[in-house]
């Protein structure tokens, strides 16, 4: 009888190690690259790619993701494109949906953009870059999807806004690199609205899928949604 009950505690122990260590791995990422809806100055041929490694690396200091490293993620996408064009043998081809490693895909889409010179005194645009004026200020907003790879499905939504101005901001230690296209832009406030959207970004990914979306950090993401989206309504004519 102490035997069976010996090897039932045994059992019980084992299981509860397991979920435990399973439950604390790390949340698997692959970040694509990202998208522009907007007519900013400053994007151009491969800046989707400059911003997608800015937040791979973003995410990767953050010690709380294994992510994805873009190139295996462009090879291992390109390799599923070939097998699903026919061109490939069923039996050996990539399956859609079994990217190694990675739990979740990160799509980012800049839906809005803002640059302008305020507070008189005119000023010069070049290459998207305002010069002049008493105040040069961005906006920019990014629309935010995580997919869960296994089932194609989003998994979470939001959208990540973030403003500076000349004077300057306070967005926190960025980690990440800040060159290619965007390099002549990292002291502007083009670049800095750019730098706090990548670790506002960062931020939400590690209260989302680190700490869940039932957890205390998600109250000021659902605060920052509601004064979106009330600013949002206010700016809409609907007469």
């Amino acid at each position: 009888m102490r035997i069976k009950v010996f090897l039932l505690s045994l059992i019980l122990f084992s299981v509860t190690v397991f979920s435990e260590g399973f439950s604390q791995e790390k949340p698997r990422l692959g970040v694509l690259r990202f998208t522009n809806n907007t007519y900013a100055g400053w994007w151009r041929g491969g800046v989707g790619r400059d911003l997608q490694d800015m937040l791979i690396a973003e995410l990767a200091s953050t010690n709380s993701f294994r992510v994805l490293e873009r190139r295996e993620l462009d090879a291992v996408l390109g390799e599923q494109d070939l097998g699903a064009s026919g061109r490939i043998n069923p039996r050996t081809r990539s399956q859609l949906g079994k990217i190694t490693g990675a739990q979740y895909l990160v799509a980012a889409t800049v839906s809005a953009f803002e640059h302008n010179t305020s507070g008189g005194g005119g000023g010069l645009s070049f290459s998207g870059i305002r010069l002049g004026g008493k105040q040069d200020k961005a906006y920019m907003a990014v629309d935010l999807k995580v997919i869960d790879v296994e089932t194609g499905e989003i998994y979470d939504a939001r959208t990540v806004e973030a403003t500076s101005k000349s004077s300057g901001i306070n967005v926190g230690v960025y980690r990440g690199g800040f060159g290619g296209h965007l390099n002549q832009y990292e002291k502007t406030p083009v670049g800095k609205a750019i730098r706090a959207c990548i670790m506002e970004i960062a931020e939400y990914l590690e209260c989302s899928l680190v700490e869940g979306k039932n957890s205390g950090c998600m109250d000021e993401y659902v605060e920052k949604e509601r004064k979106r989206r009330e600013k949002t309504k206010g700016s809409i004519d609907l007469d």
